[in-house]
């Protein structure tokens, strides 16, 4: 489990890549109005949500790990006679780590959260202060940011895909 320590201060990694999931556009107009405060129930919700999530991402690395030191992999590997077969190698390996790369990025979101339950700080906006949405928490129970705060984050900060192969 996350340390939770409420002496220890955390915000929203300033260059963190990763906005939110986008809302709707009734989402948005309810973000723009000002949100209430969160009730101890729906904190409680939203506690319990984040390590029922928590819980399931370190099983699905340790999954990952265990399937990546699987003989089949080795085995394919090592009898590995021409390209093709090598990169089909490669290509397994790499969607592996990008597997729980990806884990491990939304585990470390999550344990922010979890600090910032900890602290009194979580549905309170990291860059302006003001209450983020019950909706847009419910969208994405890690979010840091307001609805307005994330454009303007992701504007900064995110640049456009860029396509591969």
């Amino acid at each position: 489990m996350p340390n939770t320590n409420p002496t220890k201060s955390h915000q929203c990694n300033k260059t963190d890549l990763h906005p939110g999931k986008p809302l709707n556009d009734s989402s948005k107009q309810e973000e723009q109005a000002m949100p209430a405060k969160l009730t101890n129930r729906q904190i409680a919700e939203f506690h319990q949500q984040l390590r029922d999530r928590y819980y399931e991402l370190r099983e699905e690395v340790r999954q990952e790990l265990l399937k990546s030191d699987n003989e089949q992999y080795i085995d394919l590997a090592t009898r590995v006679h021409d390209i093709a077969e090598e990169s089909v190698a490669d290509f397994l390996v790499d969607l592996n780590l990008a597997n729980i790369d990806r884990h491990i990025n939304e585990i470390r979101e999550i344990d922010a959260s979890l600090i910032r339950l900890a602290q009194g700080n979580y549905g309170k906006c990291s860059d302006c202060g003001e209450a983020i949405s019950e909706q847009r928490l419910k969208v994405n129970p890690t979010s840091c940011r307001c609805y307005n705060c994330q454009e303007i984050h992701d504007k900064k900060f995110v640049q456009p895909g860029h396509a591969s192969l």
